[in-house]
């Protein structure tokens, strides 16, 4: 945002930028410059000085130039005529016998970024590839490949690329590894720079005369290259043997990837290689960077997947210092679980329960949690921890150590006994609403064991209506009908206080569906609730294997020395579900209504024959197909503003348009869908009741009209994740509008309106029966038969969902809308 007063201070500047006796001075005219870049980098607007900018780049003061030249390269988009007269200068100081005057001047010919420019570049660049001085070959070398990235389409000159090949054989090695970025960005779509023994040989033995990140992009390149013979193969390993332990972990990480990759059909040689790395890993666990440090722990983690006994040794390298952050104290304590054995588990269960009491309180919970994995494999000693630390009535300790006895007992059934007398007094000090559905689910399921169960859910029962969560007030009903079927006598009277609060006053339509299957659950029997609540338990004398089998290298080898151990460390930790245990992921049906391929080129029209009872409908084919589609999610992260939305929406629609009127355009990264679904009630639906059911299935609903208000609009957005068959997560924006016009309502509405507004009323009434007069004799006209004209009404009393996704994914947009259609019908049924 421009400074208030910033058009009087540009004037200023331009009146001494244009000021002989300013020009004559060169410190003077040099600070006025440095005046200029610091207004710029201020955010003042300074591109009116575009051209007084230009007269200054003439100048032998190379400070002075690198001053003008920055300016000249955050302006020259904006001023693209006037960017014309700065290559002649540009031209002659490449030729100019100053060395780092000819570097400058390249540099910031390719940074200026203008396609206008292109062909006044290309010579000096290609006698930059030939210049004796290594730092102007450095940046002709990469200029070559800003070109081609300002212009992907242009052809590829073979003189070009034969000359970058020559230069990898150049006396300086940086000039060396910037041939191999700027060959692997020209050759992109190639497959990159062509490796053969000996240009893998000839950089091996050049890689010590590299420096730190250009042995990093020598390695990652030299991943591609398969040695011919064993022989071959134990000789580059031999050359990378020093690497392997080097002192600078970008080094080292980088050697590990290329041995595990030369190695992948030599197990045992990989292993070995892990092995000798533990000694720089654990150095750089003790880093002074954070963010090495945790890189580095992250790391850990994978390799333990291979090899759980690696740090087993060396646990104590893993206990946290008091000045860390909260982040590497959480990721020391994942590690530490995974190190757990007989001879170590007293000491780090004591290590942990001194970080339960930590001042933040993510990292007390992560504490507890790790104690809870540990009581998987040794419950007594765990669970009297977790006893212990109840004592201390502090509200997120009491959370987590529910949450954590809750899932405890999910996997080790046997620690049921003394989780239910621990239980006495908790709902006293639970608060988040994460705690007390951990508590409430205890108790619905351990209630019998808990003498005091139904006077805790009839204290939750009085607050219900004061309650502020959904999945407590889910939870509680659960609860409560899983008590009311081993202590009747005791849960009858609040559980039909329950029912009737939830059937009869609940605005939240998931509480109200839940309260109304439980009820007429019980209409059914006692048998058959018993075996929808009460279903099969673990037998409580058995117990768990604990801990995942170890992992061949090969399946985590590829992601080693990427952001992918960081990014998998940070979806594990919050995968973990604080919910309710039964919670389960399953696959939607696929709607049958969708065409099998969606053509991104023009708008799909959905068959709109599709009803509400072919929806709830299934054949067994539907159920094989349905456990054929792969599972996917729908988010509401990131969160989209309305202005967002409505931008997105416009350009889409402008996209559209084009490709309507141009055939020849190419085929655009997004798909617009349209179908009409039959649930005439559903205009007639109380906003927040449509909000809220969207919600339940992560559906964000930005703008609706009033109910009873033709034509009626929705309009909404969600993020559809799935995994596809080869691990790969896609993610995809699919935005969509409701739309019911309702002409059929309005054509015989309109007859009957009485009133002030009859006149008015009359007027419309005559010109829909004139419009009506018409389409009948169009119709005699074109031949349109009666069944035609009835599927024309029929499809009046639908609701026109549109859709527009980004990018294209088939499968998520087809689960999408059937998520959406189930959720349509089920409100239209319901207000019906």
């Amino acid at each position: 945002m421009p400074y208030l007063g910033s058009e009087d201070t540009v004037r200023e500047l331009r009146r001494a930028l244009s000021n002989p006796n300013i020009q004559s001075d060169p410190l003077r005219y040099r600070n006025t410059i440095l005046r200029v870049i610091r207004l710029m980098s201020q955010g003042v607007d300074v591109s009116g000085l575009f051209s007084e900018m230009v007269k200054a780049c003439a100048t032998v003061d190379i400070v002075h130039k690198k001053l003008v030249y920055v300016f000249l390269c955050s302006y020259a988009a904006l001023n693209p005529e006037l960017s014309l007269l700065v290559v002649n200068t540009l031209r002659k100081d490449c030729q100019d016998p100053n060395p780092m005057v000819r570097s400058l001047a390249l540099r910031n010919m390719t940074n200026l970024r203008l396609p206008s420019l292109v062909e006044y570049v290309e010579q000096p660049l290609t006698s930059g590839l030939r210049d004796r001085a290594a730092c102007v070959r450095r940046v002709a070398v990469l200029g070559w490949a800003k070109l081609y990235n300002l212009q992907p389409t242009t052809e590829i000159d073979a003189a070009v690329v034969n000359e970058l090949y020559s230069l990898l054989r150049d006396p300086d090695p940086v000039v060396m590894v910037n041939c191999l970025r700027a060959l692997e960005e020209i050759l992109k779509e190639e497959g990159g720079v062509a490796i053969n023994k000996p240009i893998t040989h000839h950089l091996l033995n050049r890689l010590k005369e590299c420096d730190v990140w250009g042995q990093c992009e020598v390695m990652k390149i030299l991943q591609r290259y398969r040695p011919q013979s064993e022989d071959e193969l134990f000789d580059i390993l031999s050359l990378l043997d020093a690497s392997l332990v080097s002192p600078h972990p970008p080094v080292m990480a980088a050697t590990v990837g290329l041995f595990l990759s030369l190695c992948s059909g030599l197990p045992a040689v990989g292993l070995a290689a892990l092995e000798r790395v533990r000694a720089p890993l654990l150095a750089a666990c003790g880093s002074v960077s954070r963010e090495m440090r945790f890189t580095a722990l992250c790391h850990i983690q994978l390799l333990l997947r291979s090899l759980p006994g690696l740090m087993g040794a060396h646990y104590k390298r893993f206990f946290c210092g008091y000045a860390e952050p909260a982040y590497i104290k959480q990721r020391k304590m994942q590690v530490l679980v995974e190190l757990v054995n007989d001879e170590n588990v007293s000491m780090l269960l004591d290590e942990l329960k001194v970080y339960c009491t930590d001042v933040n309180t993510n990292t007390a919970q992560a504490a507890i949690s790790a104690i809870g994995r540990i009581g998987r494999s040794y419950s007594d000693r765990c669970l009297e921890i977790l006893t212990g630390l109840l004592g201390l009535k502090q509200e997120h300790i009491t959370s987590a150590v529910v949450q954590t006895m809750r899932d405890l007992v999910w996997v080790c059934p046997q620690c049921s006994d003394t989780v239910c007398l621990a239980l006495e007094g908790c709902e006293e000090t639970l608060q988040d609403s994460q705690g007390r559905q951990a508590l409430l689910w205890l108790l619905g399921v351990y209630g019998e064991r808990v003498s005091s169960a139904p006077y805790t859910l009839e204290m939750f029962i009085d607050g219900v209506r004061s309650e502020a969560s959904l999945g407590v007030k889910m939870e509680l009903l659960t609860a409560t009908m899983r008590l009311f079927l081993c202590r009747p006598a005791e849960t009858q009277d609040m559980l039909g206080r329950l029912l009737h609060y939830c059937v009869d006053e609940e605005t939240d339509m998931c509480v109200h569906d839940q309260a109304l299957l439980y009820y007429r659950l019980l209409h059914c029997g006692m048998e058959e609730t018993q075996k929808v609540l009460q279903g099969r338990r673990s037998d409580p004398s058995l117990g768990v294997l604990i801990g995942r089998s170890t992992e061949p290298v090969g399946q985590w080898a590829r992601s080693f020395n990427t952001l992918e151990p960081l990014r998998q460390s940070a979806v594990e930790t919050e995968s973990v579900s604080r919910g309710s245990p039964e919670h389960v992921t399953f696959a939607p049906k696929p709607n049958t209504d969708l065409p099998d391929s969606l053509n991104s080129s023009q708008d799909e029209k959905v068959p709109k024959g599709s009803d509400g009872a072919n929806w709830s409908k299934e054949s067994p084919a539907d159920v094989l197909a349905s456990d054929a589609i792969t599972p996917f999610s729908l988010s509401l992260s990131p969160a989209l503003s309305p202005e967002e939305f409505e931008r997105l929406w416009l350009q889409r629609q402008g996209w559209h348009v084009d490709e309507g009127a141009e055939d020849g355009d190419e085929e655009k990264d997004y798909v617009c869908v349209e179908e009409h679904i039959r649930c005439p009630a559903i205009p007639h639906c109380s906003p927040r009741s449509l909000q809220a059911a969207m919600q339940l299935v992560n559906i964000q609903t930005l703008a609706f009209t009033q109910p009873h208000t033709l034509p009626w609009r929705v309009y909404l957005y969600t993020h559809a994740q799935h995994t596809r068959s080869d691990d790969t997560c896609q993610s995809t924006l699919v935005l969509g509008e409701l739309l019911y016009t309702g002409e059929a309502d309005q054509k015989t509405g309109g007859e009957t309106g009485t009133g002030d507004g009859e006149t008015a009323d009359k007027i419309a009434a005559e010109g829909r029966e004139q419009e009506q007069v018409k389409q009948r004799e169009e119709a005699v006209v074109t031949g349109l038969n009666g069944r035609e004209t009835a599927r024309k009404e029929r499809e009046e009393d639908r609701v026109k969902v549109t859709l527009k996704q980004q990018a294209k994914d088939e499968e998520a947009l087809r689960g999408f809308l059937s998520i959406l259609t189930t959720v349509l019908h089920t409100l239209s049924s319901e207000r019906a």
